[in-house]
Protein backbone atom coordinates (compact mmCIF):
# COMPACT_ATOMS: atom_id res chain seq x y z
CA UNK A 1 0.00 0.00 0.00
CA UNK A 2 2.84 2.40 0.87
CA UNK A 3 4.60 1.54 -2.39
CA UNK A 4 1.43 2.32 -4.31
CA UNK A 5 1.11 5.69 -2.58
CA UNK A 6 4.75 6.47 -3.39
CA UNK A 7 4.15 5.73 -7.07
CA UNK A 8 1.08 7.96 -7.11
CA UNK A 9 3.06 10.78 -5.42
CA UNK A 10 5.82 10.55 -8.03
CA UNK A 11 3.25 10.72 -10.83
CA UNK A 12 1.72 13.84 -9.31
CA UNK A 13 5.13 15.52 -9.11
CA UNK A 14 5.82 14.70 -12.77
CA UNK A 15 2.44 16.10 -13.82
CA UNK A 16 3.01 19.31 -11.79
CA UNK A 17 6.48 19.84 -13.28
CA UNK A 18 5.17 19.18 -16.78
CA UNK A 19 2.37 21.71 -16.30
CA UNK A 20 4.82 24.31 -14.95
CA UNK A 21 7.06 23.97 -18.01
CA UNK A 22 4.11 24.08 -20.32
CA UNK A 23 2.69 27.19 -18.68
CA UNK A 24 6.02 28.91 -19.11
CA UNK A 25 5.72 28.44 -22.85
CA UNK A 26 9.34 29.40 -23.34
CA UNK A 27 8.41 33.07 -22.86
CA UNK A 28 10.37 35.69 -20.92
CA UNK A 29 9.49 38.53 -18.59
CA UNK A 30 8.76 41.75 -20.61
CA UNK A 31 11.51 44.39 -20.36
CA UNK A 32 10.34 47.95 -19.76
CA UNK A 33 12.46 50.48 -21.69
CA UNK A 34 12.83 53.99 -20.26
CA UNK A 35 13.44 56.71 -22.83
CA UNK A 36 15.76 59.48 -21.61
CA UNK A 37 14.24 62.94 -21.82
CA UNK A 38 16.68 65.46 -23.32
CA UNK A 39 16.22 68.95 -21.88
CA UNK A 40 17.43 71.67 -24.29
CA UNK A 41 19.83 74.29 -23.00
CA UNK A 42 18.37 77.77 -22.50
CA UNK A 43 18.85 80.15 -25.40
CA UNK A 44 20.88 83.36 -25.54
CA UNK A 45 18.98 86.54 -24.81
CA UNK A 46 19.40 89.69 -26.93
CA UNK A 47 19.90 92.86 -24.89
CA UNK A 48 17.79 95.96 -25.57
CA UNK A 49 18.23 98.77 -23.02
CA UNK A 50 20.35 100.58 -21.93
CA UNK A 51 21.93 100.67 -25.39
CA UNK A 52 25.54 99.52 -25.65
CA UNK A 53 28.07 102.35 -25.23
CA UNK A 54 25.33 104.88 -24.45
CA UNK A 55 27.08 108.09 -23.50
CA UNK A 56 24.78 109.69 -20.95
CA UNK A 57 21.99 107.42 -19.85
CA UNK A 58 20.08 109.41 -17.21
CA UNK A 59 17.67 106.86 -15.73
CA UNK A 60 15.02 108.06 -13.28
CA UNK A 61 16.58 110.28 -10.64
CA UNK A 62 15.76 109.50 -7.01
CA UNK A 63 15.07 112.81 -5.29
CA UNK A 64 17.48 113.74 -2.52
CA UNK A 65 20.01 111.04 -3.41
CA UNK A 66 22.89 110.54 -5.81
CA UNK A 67 21.14 107.50 -7.27
CA UNK A 68 19.03 106.80 -10.33
CA UNK A 69 16.70 103.96 -11.18
CA UNK A 70 17.74 102.27 -14.41
CA UNK A 71 15.38 99.99 -16.34
CA UNK A 72 17.13 97.04 -18.02
CA UNK A 73 15.30 95.12 -20.73
CA UNK A 74 16.06 92.23 -23.06
CA UNK A 75 14.39 89.80 -25.46
CA UNK A 76 12.83 86.55 -24.28
CA UNK A 77 15.15 83.61 -24.98
CA UNK A 78 14.15 80.08 -25.98
CA UNK A 79 13.77 77.19 -23.51
CA UNK A 80 14.19 79.59 -20.59
CA UNK A 81 12.32 79.63 -17.26
CA UNK A 82 14.03 82.63 -15.67
CA UNK A 83 16.86 85.13 -15.83
CA UNK A 84 19.66 86.53 -13.68
CA UNK A 85 20.70 90.13 -14.30
CA UNK A 86 24.34 90.97 -13.52
CA UNK A 87 25.30 94.67 -13.32
CA UNK A 88 28.90 95.73 -12.65
CA UNK A 89 30.25 99.14 -11.69
CA UNK A 90 33.30 99.37 -13.93
CA UNK A 91 35.12 101.81 -11.68
CA UNK A 92 34.82 99.85 -8.43
CA UNK A 93 34.46 96.44 -10.13
CA UNK A 94 31.58 95.72 -7.74
CA UNK A 95 28.77 93.55 -9.15
CA UNK A 96 25.20 93.01 -8.09
CA UNK A 97 23.06 90.11 -9.29
CA UNK A 98 19.27 90.04 -9.33
CA UNK A 99 18.26 86.39 -9.55
CA UNK A 100 15.23 84.44 -10.78
CA UNK A 101 13.59 87.19 -12.83
CA UNK A 102 10.47 85.84 -14.55
CA UNK A 103 10.00 88.78 -16.95
CA UNK A 104 12.29 90.42 -19.51
CA UNK A 105 12.92 93.68 -17.65
CA UNK A 106 14.18 94.80 -14.26
CA UNK A 107 14.64 98.11 -12.45
CA UNK A 108 17.94 98.57 -10.59
CA UNK A 109 19.09 101.46 -8.38
CA UNK A 110 22.56 102.65 -9.35
CA UNK A 111 24.97 105.37 -8.29
CA UNK A 112 25.05 108.25 -10.76
CA UNK A 113 28.19 109.37 -12.56
CA UNK A 114 29.61 105.87 -13.08
CA UNK A 115 30.17 103.50 -15.97
CA UNK A 116 28.45 100.11 -15.84
CA UNK A 117 28.36 96.90 -17.81
CA UNK A 118 25.58 94.34 -17.74
CA UNK A 119 24.58 90.93 -18.98
CA UNK A 120 21.67 88.52 -18.68
CA UNK A 121 21.98 84.84 -17.74
CA UNK A 122 19.26 82.54 -19.13
CA UNK A 123 18.30 79.58 -16.91
CA UNK A 124 16.07 76.51 -17.26
CA UNK A 125 14.49 74.41 -14.52
CA UNK A 126 15.39 71.16 -16.32
CA UNK A 127 19.16 71.68 -16.53
CA UNK A 128 22.04 73.25 -14.65
CA UNK A 129 23.41 74.68 -17.90
CA UNK A 130 23.09 78.47 -18.19
CA UNK A 131 23.60 80.77 -21.20
CA UNK A 132 25.10 84.27 -21.04
CA UNK A 133 24.08 87.16 -23.24
CA UNK A 134 26.62 89.58 -24.69
CA UNK A 135 27.96 92.15 -22.23
CA UNK A 136 26.94 95.77 -22.84
CA UNK A 137 28.14 98.95 -21.16
CA UNK A 138 26.83 102.47 -20.57
CA UNK A 139 27.58 105.61 -18.59
CA UNK A 140 25.00 106.72 -16.03
CA UNK A 141 24.84 110.51 -16.08
CA UNK A 142 25.87 112.27 -12.91
CA UNK A 143 24.93 115.65 -11.47
CA UNK A 144 26.62 118.36 -13.50
CA UNK A 145 29.30 116.04 -14.90
CA UNK A 146 31.66 117.81 -17.27
CA UNK A 147 33.92 114.84 -17.84
CA UNK A 148 32.98 111.17 -17.78
CA UNK A 149 35.21 108.27 -16.88
CA UNK A 150 36.20 106.38 -20.06
CA UNK A 151 34.58 103.02 -20.59
CA UNK A 152 36.61 99.98 -19.61
CA UNK A 153 38.44 98.75 -22.72
CA UNK A 154 36.99 95.70 -24.45
CA UNK A 155 39.58 92.93 -24.76
CA UNK A 156 39.55 91.40 -28.25
CA UNK A 157 42.47 88.97 -28.30
CA UNK A 158 43.94 86.83 -26.93
CA UNK A 159 40.81 85.78 -25.06
CA UNK A 160 41.29 84.93 -21.42
CA UNK A 161 42.40 81.36 -20.77
CA UNK A 162 43.26 80.71 -24.41
CA UNK A 163 46.35 79.00 -25.81
CA UNK A 164 48.09 80.93 -28.57
CA UNK A 165 50.93 80.47 -31.02
CA UNK A 166 53.70 83.04 -31.09
CA UNK A 167 54.90 84.60 -34.34
CA UNK A 168 58.65 85.22 -34.32
CA UNK A 169 58.55 85.03 -30.52
CA UNK A 170 55.79 87.61 -30.12
CA UNK A 171 52.01 87.82 -29.55
CA UNK A 172 49.80 90.74 -30.56
CA UNK A 173 47.46 92.08 -27.86
CA UNK A 174 44.28 93.73 -29.18
CA UNK A 175 41.56 95.75 -27.44
CA UNK A 176 39.00 98.47 -28.16
CA UNK A 177 38.51 101.67 -26.17
CA UNK A 178 35.43 103.90 -25.87
CA UNK A 179 34.73 107.15 -24.06
CA UNK A 180 31.41 108.86 -23.28
CA UNK A 181 32.99 112.20 -24.19
CA UNK A 182 33.48 112.08 -27.92
CA UNK A 183 36.12 114.84 -27.98
CA UNK A 184 38.44 113.10 -25.50
CA UNK A 185 41.69 111.57 -26.71
CA UNK A 186 42.33 108.17 -25.19
CA UNK A 187 45.69 106.67 -24.29
CA UNK A 188 46.38 103.21 -22.92
CA UNK A 189 48.79 101.59 -20.50
CA UNK A 190 49.26 97.81 -20.76
CA UNK A 191 50.19 95.81 -17.68
CA UNK A 192 51.83 92.63 -18.97
CA UNK A 193 53.79 90.06 -17.00
CA UNK A 194 54.04 86.36 -16.12
CA UNK A 195 53.11 86.91 -12.45
CA UNK A 196 49.62 88.37 -12.01
CA UNK A 197 49.07 91.25 -14.44
CA UNK A 198 49.49 93.77 -11.64
CA UNK A 199 53.22 94.45 -11.88
CA UNK A 200 54.54 97.87 -12.90
CA UNK A 201 54.30 98.30 -16.69
CA UNK A 202 57.30 98.70 -18.95
CA UNK A 203 57.99 102.27 -19.99
CA UNK A 204 57.17 101.46 -23.63
CA UNK A 205 53.76 100.13 -22.53
CA UNK A 206 52.68 103.45 -20.97
CA UNK A 207 50.40 106.05 -22.59
CA UNK A 208 50.31 104.43 -26.01
CA UNK A 209 47.76 105.72 -28.53
CA UNK A 210 47.23 102.51 -30.49
CA UNK A 211 44.75 99.83 -29.40
CA UNK A 212 47.19 96.96 -29.97
CA UNK A 213 50.61 96.01 -28.70
CA UNK A 214 53.15 93.36 -29.72
CA UNK A 215 54.78 91.66 -26.71
CA UNK A 216 57.67 89.21 -26.57
CA UNK A 217 56.81 85.79 -25.11
CA UNK A 218 58.41 82.45 -24.24
CA UNK A 219 56.87 79.11 -25.18
CA UNK A 220 55.17 77.20 -22.35
CA UNK A 221 54.65 80.33 -20.24
CA UNK A 222 51.37 81.74 -18.90
CA UNK A 223 51.06 85.53 -19.24
CA UNK A 224 48.70 87.98 -17.55
CA UNK A 225 47.59 91.38 -18.84
CA UNK A 226 45.15 94.22 -18.35
CA UNK A 227 44.58 97.61 -20.00
CA UNK A 228 44.25 101.01 -18.36
CA UNK A 229 42.31 103.58 -20.41
CA UNK A 230 42.93 107.29 -19.72
CA UNK A 231 41.19 110.37 -21.12
CA UNK A 232 43.59 112.87 -19.53
CA UNK A 233 41.36 113.38 -16.50
CA UNK A 234 40.24 109.96 -15.29
CA UNK A 235 41.01 106.30 -15.95
CA UNK A 236 39.41 102.87 -16.04
CA UNK A 237 40.92 99.38 -15.86
CA UNK A 238 39.98 96.03 -17.36
CA UNK A 239 40.06 92.83 -15.36
CA UNK A 240 43.24 90.75 -15.58
CA UNK A 241 43.26 88.37 -18.57
CA UNK A 242 45.60 85.45 -19.16
CA UNK A 243 46.83 83.22 -21.98
CA UNK A 244 49.30 80.39 -22.47
CA UNK A 245 51.91 80.28 -25.23
CA UNK A 246 52.35 77.00 -27.12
Amino acid sequence: MMKKNFVILNLLCIIILSCSKGDDGGGSTPITQTQEVVVPNPGKSNLLLPVNNEVCYDGEEQTGTNNSTVKFSWDDSSDTDGYDLVVTNQESNQSQTIESISTTSQNVTLLKGNSYNWRVVSKSNGTNVTTNSDTWQFNLEGSGDENHVPFVATIISPSSGSTVNATDGAVLLNWEGNDPDQDDTLTYTVYFDSTDGLQSPSTDHIDITESSLSVNVVSGTTYYWRVKTTDGTSSSYTLVYSFIVN
